[in-house]
């Protein structure tokens, strides 16, 4: 489980192209076609790879959610909180464990602001940071979930200007 910071790589322009949105500034108002160009993102580079695409869960979008959330509310930025709960605890307090003999998840989160906070360039930085590659190119995930907000934590500096991304991964074995 790892973190990005976005920073300077620009994003990939062919994958931005084909995944409707990917170039979206994220807003409130567009929150639906972020969460679907950074799934199809993932996808597309997955397919790539000749890997099972991820399918879009909820419960896994939830934690997502409160992940980036929380990332804001506590002022940190990790993918384990303050309080010690980690990416599989927080996983494992919800519904996606019922009846699997077996878990396994993985986190990436990052951070960008203006130009910098775009689908396609967070996910350029995750590609290019060899931990986030690994996590997307885990061939076991099968199920995932996407969420940002519209700040960042105050200790990166940007005054809460920004999104925050999270993207949580899963796979049930029975």
């Amino acid at each position: 489980m790892v973190a990005a910071v976005a920073c300077g790589i620009p994003p990939a322009a062919g994958a931005a192209t084909r995944c409707p949105g990917a170039g979206l500034s994220p807003r409130s108002a567009t929150a639906t076609k972020i969460d679907q160009a950074t799934l199809c993102l993932i996808n597309r580079t997955r397919a790539a790879h000749h890997l099972p695409a991820v399918s879009n869960n909820k419960q896994l979008g939830a934690v997502a959610t409160a992940q980036v959330r929380t990332m804001v509310r506590m002022d940190y930025f990790s993918d384990v909180r303050p309080t010690g709960q980690t990416p599989m605890a927080l996983v494992r307090s919800t519904h996606y464990p019922a009846r699997a003999a077996s878990l396994s998840v993985g986190e990436i989160i990052a951070w960008g602001s203006g130009s910098y906070a775009t689908p396609a360039h967070i996910f350029a930085e995750w590609m290019a940071s060899p931990g986030h590659r690994a996590v997307i190119l885990t061939p076991e995930f099968r199920d995932a979930g996407v969420a940002f907000t519209n700040a960042v934590p105050g200790r990166l500096g940007t005054g809460g200007a920004g999104s925050t991304y999270a993207v949580e991964f899963g796979v049930r074995r029975r």
